[in-house]
C-alpha cells in the first residue's frame, strides 16, 4: 500500500531558498547579462513561493497581494532589462556585464 506524503509549508520555505540560493550564486558566478537577468528573475520566483507559503499558513491574502506587486515589478523588470540587454548585445555581440559603459552617449 503507497501512503501518500503530506507537503507542507516548510518543503516550500526549502525550495524556495534552495532556488533564491541557485539564483544568487549564478548571479555572482556568470557575467552574461542575460543569464544574470534570468537569475535575478529566478530569485524574484523564490521570493514570490515564499509569500505564497506565509500567505497559505497564516490563511491570509497579504502574503499573494504581495506576489501580486512582486510580479508587477518583474514584469517592468523585464520590458526595461530585455531592452538594456538588446541595445548592449547590438552594439557589442558577445558583451558581458562589465560592457555596460559601452552605452554611454
Amino acid at each position: 500500500m503507497i501512503t501518500a506524503m503530506q507537503v507542507t509549508t516548510t518543503w516550500y520555505l526549502v525550495l524556495g531558498a534552495m532556488l533564491f540560493s541557485l539564483g544568487g550564486t549564478g548571479l555572482l558566478v556568470r557575467r552574461n547579462p542575460l543569464v544574470m537577468f534570468m537569475c535575478v528573475e529566478l530569485m524574484l520566483n523564490a521570493v514570490n513561493l515564499t509569500f505564497v507559503a506565509f500567505s497559505k499558513e497564516l490563511d491570509d491574502v497579504g502574503g499573494q497581494a504581495a506576489v501580486f506587486f512582486v510580479l508587477v515589478v518583474a514584469a517592468a523588470e523585464v520590458v526595461v532589462g530585455l531592452g538594456i540587454i538588446v541595445a548592449l548585445l547590438r552594439r557589442k555581440p558577445g558583451a558581458t556585464a562589465d560592457d555596460v559603459a559601452v552605452l554611454k552617449g
